[in-house]
């Protein structure tokens, strides 16, 4: 559909928006951001694991070594894990308020509509719907009763 106006300037996609392309440009940063300090942080624990292994294979590492080169280790996970704590703490936290905020008010909203339109249909059968069934049932009465006179026949 040409609507005569250049694809960025389309507000009738919200693909096309200059907003959502900012924050598209945005999120594509953020991403490359934390896959360089991922990537970085992969190449320094290889270093660190080449680094220990070095020392390891050396002949004169003696038991003090190697245990102290285990705990460098075991603190260097326990870096890590904590680095993954915060990070799904701080999702969470997000969550949490994307569902306050967001999909709360939406089901406020919605079961307002519903009752609304619980209102409206029983406002309809009431006012409308139950006049025209006793409109036909008297007709109906009506009709029976002039067939049994005699003043209509029946069909």
């Amino acid at each position: 559909m040409d609507t005569g106006i250049p694809p960025s300037q389309d507000y009738t996609n919200p693909d096309l928006s200059p907003v959502s392309s900012v924050q598209s440009k945005e999120e594509i940063r953020r991403q490359r951001s934390l896959i360089l300090v991922l990537i970085l942080g992969g190449i320094v624990l290889l270093a660190l694991f080449a680094l220990g292994i070095f020392f390891l294979v050396k002949p004169a590492t003696d038991v003090a070594r190697i245990r102290d080169i285990f705990i460098i280790f075991m603190v260097l996970e326990f870096m890590v894990i904590g680095l993954a704590l915060v990070i799904m703490i701080i999702q969470l936290a997000t969550l949490v308020n994307l569902l306050q905020n967001e999909v709360k008010p939406i089901l406020e909203s919605t079961n307002e509509t519903a009752n609304t339109l619980r209102g409206t249909a029983i406002f309809i059968s009431e006012n409308l719907t139950a006049p025209v069934i006793k409109f036909n049932e008297y007709i109906s009465a009506m009709r029976r009763l002039m067939e049994m006179v005699g003043l209509f026949r029946k069909r």
